[in-house]
C-alpha cells in the first residue's frame, strides 16, 4: 500500500495500522518500531509532505485482519495498493511472522 498527495495527515491510519508501518510526515523509521525485530537502524522519512507508509513493514494487515485498516479509516481514500510493490497473501503473510514471529 502507499499513500498519495491527496493525504491530509489527519493521522487516522497510524494507529490502525498493527505493524507499526505508518509514519507521520517527516518522522524517522527503524524496523523495530512496532514490531519484535531487532533492527534499530534509523531510516530517513519517506515523505516530507504527508503520512506515509513503510513497504518492507506493511503486510495489508494479513494475519491481524482480513483488510487493510488503515483504507478503512482514510478521510481522503488516499491509502491505495502500490502498483511498483505487488505481493501475495503468502508474501505478506511471510513478512508478517519476519516482523512478529509465529
Amino acid at each position: 500500500l502507499y499513500i498519495d498527495d491527496e493525504c491530509i495527515s489527519c493521522g487516522a491510519c497510524v494507529s490502525e495500522c498493527p505493524n507499526t508501518a505508518i509514519f507521520d510526515a517527516d518522522e524517522k523509521w527503524t524496523m523495530a518500531d512496532g514490531t519484535s525485530m531487532d533492527d534499530n537502524e534509523e531510516h530517513d522519512p519517506i515523505s516530507e509532505d504527508h503520512t506515509f507508509i513503510v513497504a518492507a513493514k506493511c503486510t495489508e494487515c494479513n494475519g491481524f485482519f482480513d483488510e487493510p485498516q488503515c483504507v478503512d479509516v482514510c478521510p481522503t481514500d488516499s491509502i491505495h495498493p502500490d502498483p511498483n510493490n505487488e505481493e501475495s497473501k503468502d508474501e505478506l503473510m511471510a513478512k508478517k511472522i519476519k516482523l512478529h514471529g509465529e
